[in-house]
């Protein structure tokens, strides 16, 4: 029988590649008047619901759609919540 999963995925930039929008944001801040603002990286928030007979193998579909498309694994970091 197939249960009903929700995740929070997060996608970053690795911390060794150059992010321009971020360093964009940045800089608006700062120019807005947010001088406290030290660093600004920006990523991808995805929300997800799939159908999986376990959390295990929900789990395992997630990190598959991650590395396989969700994520540019060559460039990017990724983790997931699941949503109780």
């Amino acid at each position: 029988m197939s249960q009903q999963y929700n995740f929070r995925i997060y996608v970053t930039l690795r911390p060794s590649v150059l992010d321009p929008a971020g360093v964009a944001v940045e800089s608006g801040l700062k120019q807005l008047g947010y001088s406290q603002v030290e660093k600004c990286r920006i990523g991808k928030y995805i929300e997800l619901s799939l159908s999986a007979s376990s959390e295990t193998e929900a789990r395992s579909l997630v990190d598959g759609m991650c590395d396989r498309l969700l994520a540019n694994t060559t460039i990017e970091n990724y983790s997931f919540d699941l949503i109780q």
